[in-house]
């Protein structure tokens, strides 16, 4: 007997029928062709829209959405319409084996981005295939947190160039069958924004595109469970802007009677730094204007969006006011619009939360693969710092099993380094499992990389500590954190140079685990050559209060020079991760749709990761540790690979007594063998 229909398909059936007249109204003068196509994608993505925008209930702005994504998709252009139809018919491009990822700021890597479109060459050298540049919108003047205080999402920073540069490079990348990732901060702007100003000015509707409140009463009702993302030099979450214009609801202001205005101030939730106003995602107006600006820069020629502090977007009282349900469905319906205007694009999110918080983000439960098609996967970073601090993989093996798995449309972000701090994310329940303190690895990790801690190899410097969790973020090039600044230095004390190579075998290691993970292993400009420390920032008052900068080093172009000569340490970095991306480019079983799985092969000091891929098992080996280890064949042949192939080094291992021997930080690809 058949079930009662539901009668809320219904009427999204009906509601999506509505969409579909809308839009073909909309697109009537088009050639036939070119309606049809963006008809089918609305109805291939309508319902996902439609389940995304409920959360505004009543006040869905359906209609105007319909009018900004065809109106989008009415005047994109005929190259990356063509590109639209190549990536539907490959949807799983960005989780292929071939997708290596480059990360800069377009200042420091090359100038300008013209300067940056002629260096895609180099780019090409190291097997790069996605170019992230860092924030290029127009920030505002002064502190400006990195360019993430954006003033005009319409503009690009002036010294870089300019929109129609950008479109070019866009071009340039295309052509080298390379990708454009971009910054967009949703969360918040900064307060010289357009939108802002009007705001302070009391005018409508852009005052409610901010959270304002007269007292402290709700602040201090938020605050009671708000955690400070900047307790060092930006405490709290709200800031009282004196100058801001009250509603006549509110009554006087706190200075009404030494000032004589009883118009003036409120307090403004102001996340991050007081520069930075909040956006508020319960306003409907909020999502249109930011839907547009995303199709916008689509049509720029954009094919990423990088979605910063995600996590943040809804607020909700008694809670962290990150990660609440209504996120992953306001980014849901972003995306499902962008898909129908610009199929081609792709979202990715910075949500640097916990492990089994993070899968929410691509997508789960009802929301399953349609909220973001990318995340970082901040843990691994984190985890294979603590390998190495330690020389044990029995903490990385818990905490990397301990996540649900993703969607299996999505891909991870793998990286070793970014450009922001590292956070020692390390959970209590993980530490404690293993017979361990939280609280003290955490603290020994902040000491161990800042070169503290006795025969530590690392040379990095502390940032905003947290007395009551014991984390103190660390900055620092990951050369330097590997341990290369330190052995340099030794060899020009003492001409030994046997530091410099467990460095160099502690980088290449490091990185082999994030190509080898599955997604897109992502490279932080510089460190495929070593650079180290930079302390120039210190010479720049805009900067030197932010320790960040000293892992945001300026291109060393004189010594990219060196990266063809074997004799060098640019040379052998730069020769390891290029064979790294060759060889992964090859493995059908590094695809991203494919999970890493930890097993135990009993050593404690070598992380294994087995992928179960059709093609074929895959099993990475990997000592985190300055000494030989051992683990056994049996256990290897148990785990899909019983006559091994070493992938990156072309060769079979040698059982020795039923064991196979892995050298200092060893790296191993193993596959079945060939022959």
């Amino acid at each position: 007997m058949a079930a009662d229909p539901d009668p809320k398909e219904g009427a999204v059936a009906s509601t999506l029928e509505e969409v579909l007249r809308q839009a073909r109204e909309a697109l009537a003068d088009l050639p036939a062709e070119r309606a049809d196509d963006v008809a089918l994608r609305l109805e291939r993505w309508g319902p996902d829209l439609l389940q995304g925008l409920a959360v505004y209930g009543d006040d869905a702005p359906l209609a105007e959405v319909v009018r900004l994504v065809t109106a989008a998709a009415r005047t994109r252009r005929p190259a990356l319409a063509a590109l639209d139809k190549r990536r539907l018919l490959r949807p799983d491009w960005f989780g292929a084996p071939d997708q290596v990822g480059y990360v800069c700021y377009a200042d420091r890597f090359a100038g300008t981005l013209r300067g940056v479109g002629e260096k895609l060459g180099y780019l090409r050298e190291l097997g790069v295939t996605y170019l992230h540049l860092m924030p290029l919108l127009e920030p505002r003047e002064g502190p400006d947190d990195g360019g993430y205080a954006v003033r005009d999402y319409r503009t690009v920073r002036p010294d870089l160039g300019t929109l129609a540069d950008l479109g070019r490079l866009a071009d340039s990348l295309h052509a080298h069958g390379m990708t454009l990732t971009l910054d967009l901060v949703l969360n918040h702007v900064a307060r010289e924004h357009d939108w802002a100003q009007a705001a302070l000015r009391g005018e409508e509707p852009y005052r409610s595109y901010f959270l304002m409140y007269p007292d402290r009463t709700a602040p201090d009702a938020y605050e009671r469970t708000l955690p400070e993302v900047f307790p060092d030099f930006a405490p709290g979450s709200f800031t009282w802007v004196p100058e801001a214009v009250r509603p006549a609801a509110w009554g006087p202001g706190p200075d009404a009677g030494s000032t004589g205005d009883a118009g003036r101030g409120a307090w403004v939730w102001t996340t991050f730094n007081d520069f930075q106003w909040d956006l508020d995602w319960s306003n409907p107006a909020v999502f249109c204007e930011l839907l547009s600006v995303i199709l916008d820069l689509a049509n720029v020629g954009v094919d990423v969006f990088r979605l910063d502090a995600i996590a943040f977007l809804w607020k909700r009282l008694g809670t962290t006011c990150q990660g609440e349900p209504e996120v992953h469905q306001v980014v849901q319906a972003l995306r499902a619009a962008t898909r129908v205007a610009a199929p081609a694009v792709i979202f990715k999110a910075e949500a640097i939360v916990a492990p089994e918080d993070l899968p929410a983000y691509l997508g789960t439960g009802r929301h399953a693969g349609k909220v973001c098609d990318l995340a970082y996967h901040n843990s691994l970073m984190v985890q294979l710092w603590s390998a190495v601090a330690t020389g044990r993989a029995d903490l990385a093996r818990r905490a990397l099993a301990v996540p649900p798995p993703k969607p299996v449309t999505t891909s991870w972000g793998t990286y070793v380094r970014c450009h922001d701090d590292i956070g020692w994310a390390i959970s209590d329940t993980d530490a404690g499992a293993l017979g361990l303190s939280g609280y003290a690895h955490r603290r020994f990790l902040a000491e161990f990389f800042t070169g503290a801690f006795p025969g530590s190899f690392a040379r990095g410097e502390q940032f905003q500590a947290n007395p009551a969790t014991g984390d103190a973020r660390i900055s620092g090039t990951l050369a330097s954190l590997a341990g290369l600044e330190a052995a340099l230095e030794t060899a020009a004390a003492t001409g030994r140079t046997d530091d410099v190579d467990l460095a160099l075998g502690r980088i290449f290691l490091l990185h082999a685990v994030a190509y080898g993970y599955g997604g897109i292993p992502l490279l932080y400009m510089g460190d495929e050559l070593g650079l180290r420390n930079d302390r120039s920032y210190l010479d720049d008052p805009r900067l030197a209060a932010d320790n960040r900068w000293l892992h945001r080093p300026w291109m060393d172009w004189t010594a990219a020079e060196r990266r063809h000569d074997p004799a060098t340490v640019e040379g052998r970095v730069f020769a390891g991760l290029r064979h790294l991306a060759r060889v992964r480019a090859g493995l059908p079983a590094l695809h991203a749709a494919v999970e890493s799985e930890p097993v135990d092969l009993g050593n404690g000091a070598v992380l294994a990761l087995r992928r179960r891929h059709p093609a074929g098992a895959f099993l990475g080996l990997y000592n985190v540790s300055p000494a030989w280890q051992r683990v056994s064949g049996v256990d290897v042949a148990r785990l899909g690979v019983p006559r091994p192939w070493e992938n990156l080094s072309s060769f079979a291992p040698r059982l020795e007594d039923g064991e196979l021997a892995l050298p200092p930080y060893a790296a191993w690809w193993l596959t079945r063998s060939p022959g």
